[in-house]
């Protein structure tokens, strides 16, 4: 009788990512794969780990395609069951811990996973968040470890088809990334098979990862660069990953030297709470070769401290809907292009359209630019309408403006979309917006990112206060507080006489920001259209 082959042993498609344990358990079966504040997983245990869960997940009867939301901190618990869905064919949603309840109910009710898994720490959040929904997934029991143990059984809508048990396509899903729209409500990137394999391969032409290489995760597993830049190549490439639940600069700054890091990756807000750290000075940086800044541009008096440190960071762009990796500057040119997001990784074909007429703009100039490869995603789940103004004629619409050299190097001039990034984290102005009109004393409200040396960017609010409704700063800021993650809450909340609007109604938050700046250099709020009071 033909034995039918488990999960593991049917023929998956050339670029899944199930794959990649096995290959790693059989060349570096006890080598260290991850390091989770001291507890270590090493390649055999990861794979067979994953391959159990994968099997038990399809015994309790999911099958390719289905959803596996997690609401989790970053650990090998939840590695081992990425790869449990890379194997099996699900999908792994993971979901910022620092949303408010109300958002991540949003995203629950978007993605309607099949389980949510949650771990201890954030029972309460998870419990908040389902209390919202009308028909909430069910909850592994105990958390990430219950998973594995028993997992709960898959819960269908009405529109969810019979499950396949089939081998994983290149192209089937693996991952569901949440992104902030300008319209504010959350969007589900779909990322498949293909394109993590493709943005890392990339990757490893670039910033080069191999097995001697001890390498300090600390970006969040909500996050896509908490996978796909440096991660999933580390674990491809059998190196080990010493992973951070949080960011501590004084911790890692520890790590660097007491675990011989030899590449890292962080947003600008990363390492600069690094380099004010009263340790930044005497820390030896010295095994320290790659530096990998994302998530936004990093200020050049930041990039000259780490480069006196002898650290060249290695700048780049992306964005999730292309998985992300799309510029990067080398380190070679790290000293020499200060400022510059460099140029396409291999494998990505980037373009410059001029925003208004799509007409191509070659040589030096500046204008939107568009991408096209295998690492770009197929589209936002199931939200047609948003994925055809994202991919127009074969190519991803980043809505960012950017500048080209004429030796073909891309300099972030400014976002054509209104998204602010604070420390890392996408905000939708129009998600802050909405939450602030649903307090009865806001006639009017505009919200834009201001400049910060610490995160960025932050956002702040222009409000028209209701005739004979009391209000004051506080009580608008408590009630955002309330309602939004602490990131998107305003800083400061500005009552004014009016929002400049455009005659189709929208906000010119051009105005709000050039009446922002001038208050910063003249030290006191500017009396003008719209008046401060």
């Amino acid at each position: 009788m033909i034995r039918t082959p488990s999960t593991s042993e049917r023929a998956h498609g050339l670029h899944t990512l199930g794959r990649w344990t096995a290959d790693r358990a059989m060349a570096t079966p006890d080598r260290v794969a991850i390091d989770d504040r001291g507890v270590v997983l090493n390649y055999r245990d990861l794979h067979d780990r994953s391959t159990k869960l994968a099997a038990r997940l399809e015994q309790a009867g999911y099958g390719v395609g289905d959803r596996i939301a997690t609401l989790t901190g970053n650990s090998a618990d939840h590695v081992v069951l990425f790869f449990a869905c890379a194997q099996a064919g699900l999908v792994l949603v993971p979901i910022s811990w620092r949303l408010s309840p109300r958002e991540i109910a949003q995203q629950l009710e978007l993605a309607e996973p099949m389980a949510l898994v949650v771990e201890d720490e954030f029972a309460s959040l998870g419990a908040a968040a389902a209390e919202r929904l009308l028909d909430p997934p069910p909850q592994a029991a105990a958390g990430m470890r219950g998973i594995e143990r028993t997992p709960p059984a898959p819960r269908r809508s009405s529109r969810e088809s019979t499950p396949e048990h089939r081998a994983v396509h290149d192209d089937d899903p693996l991952l569901i990334m949440f992104t902030s729209g300008t319209q504010g409500a959350p969007r589900g990137a779909i990322l498949t098979h293909a394109n993590c394999f493709w943005t890392n391969l990339a990757l490893s032409r670039t910033i080069e990862i191999t097995s001697n290489d001890a390498v300090l995760a600390v970006m969040p597993q909500y996050h896509v660069g908490g996978w796909n830049v440096q991660p999933l190549l580390a674990w491809w490439t059998g190196a080990t990953i010493v992973l951070e639940r949080t960011f501590d600069a004084g911790r890692v700054l520890h790590l660097i030297e007491d675990r011989g890091i030899t590449t890292m990756m962080g947003v600008p807000a990363n390492y600069l709470l690094l380099a004010e750290h009263p340790a930044f000075a005497r820390t030896d940086l010295s095994t320290l070769r790659h530096a990998v800044v994302g998530g936004a541009p990093m200020p050049e008096p930041l990039l000259r401290t780490w480069h006196s440190r002898g650290v060249a960071l290695v700048q780049g762009y992306g964005l999730t809907e292309a998985s992300p990796n799309v510029l990067c500057l080398p380190d070679e040119d790290a000293r020499s292009r200060v400022g510059s997001a460099g140029r396409p990784y291999p494998h990505v074909e980037v373009q410059l359209v001029d925003p208004v007429t799509d007409e191509v703009i070659e040589g030096a100039g500046s204008g939107e630019l568009v991408v096209r490869g295998p690492s770009v995603f197929p589209g936002y789940f199931r939200d047609e309408l948003r994925t055809a103004e994202a991919l127009r004629g074969g190519w991803l619409r980043t809505g960012d403006l950017m500048q080209r050299d004429a030796d073909g190097y891309y300099r972030v001039v400014d976002r054509l979309s209104d998204i602010f990034i604070t420390g890392g984290e996408s905000v939708a102005p129009a998600e802050i917006e909405r939450v602030l009109f649903e307090h009865p004393a806001v006639a009017d409200a505009a919200v834009a990112g201001v400049p910060d040396d610490r995160w960025g960017e932050v956002p702040e609010a222009w409000i028209v206060a209701r005739p004979g409704v009391p209000v004051d700063e506080t009580a608008l800021i408590e009630h955002c507080a309330a309602r939004l993650a602490k990131f998107k809450v305003p800083r400061r909340v500005r009552l004014v006489d009016r929002i400049p609007r455009s005659g189709t109604d929208k906000v010119r938050r051009r105005e709000l920001l050039e009446l922002w700046h001038r208050e910063q250099l003249e030290g006191t709020p500017v009396a003008s259209d719209p008046v401060t009071s």
